[in-house]
């Protein structure tokens, strides 16, 4: 009776770890001693930069190249306990009218020209860059968007995805990169109302200034009107 009775307080114990609520993993530091400073985060010289083969999607006259590292990683082997290495050249996946992965730019080149020009100077990290093909064939207009990191907010001297994700837009060729969602505000989602050729958005904000988004910070609601020259954010309350 003793054993089952100890085999029963392991399993509720057990029970409540499990259920126990993990703590949010702070992506913002807000320790006065170090910067968060983008010119401060310097690209690893000693990774090899690679591309992935252009990518060409419908409709449009630019060809899109991810920009990366090699990635290579340590792999335990299924006997015993060495480790290999394994070997990525692979930077983002193409669906159609969307790239994804974790790439630091991307390069466009025109089908007619020979030219390839970067998209920014800047270190980020792009995590997808979607082209609004939708609002292209109602408007001509071709624009892609972006969520990406662009800052070392959690101050770990990386650009990555344990850092705050923005918005940015810009044309389809790369020209008018700019941030949509504001500073140290997280993005949770996006989408386009065609009817009305806006992309609307929500962001998240530390108020609590822990460090990380959780249920106890304030939400925030934006669109743009894509045939603005000059993409505008303007806020609104849903709620």
């Amino acid at each position: 009776m003793k054993k089952l009775s100890r085999l029963a307080i392991l399993f509720t114990l057990l029970a409540f770890v499990g259920c126990k609520e993990e703590e949010p993993k702070p992506k913002v530091s807000y320790d006065p001693s170090k910067s968060a400073a983008q010119n401060e985060v310097k690209r690893d010289s000693s990774q090899i930069k690679i591309a992935d083969l252009p990518v060409h999607m419908e409709g449009t006259k630019y060809l899109l190249y991810a920009i990366g590292d090699v990635r290579v990683s340590a792999e335990r082997s299924s006997y015993g306990t060495s480790k290999t290495n394994s070997v990525s050249y692979a930077l983002s996946n193409y669906n159609r009218f969307e790239l994804t992965g974790y790439f630091e730019n991307l390069k466009f080149q025109h089908v007619d020209s020979t030219a390839i020009r970067p998209l920014t100077d800047k270190v980020i990290q792009i995590q997808t860059a979607t082209f609004l093909n939708t609002i292209a064939e109602k408007t001509k207009k071709q624009i892609l968007v972006y969520a990406l990191v662009d800052s070392d907010t959690n101050k770990d001297s990386k650009v990555d995805s344990n850092d705050i994700k923005s918005l940015y837009i810009s044309n389809f060729d790369g020209t008018g990169f700019v941030k949509l969602s504001a500073e140290l505000q997280e993005l949770i989602d996006w989408n386009i109302v065609d009817a009305q050729n806006r992309l609307y958005f929500r962001t998240i904000e530390d108020n609590n200034k822990n460090g990380a988004f959780d249920k106890s910070d304030n939400v925030h609601y934006y669109f743009v009107n894509l045939l603005d020259k000059n993409w505008k954010t303007e806020e609104y309350k849903p709620i």
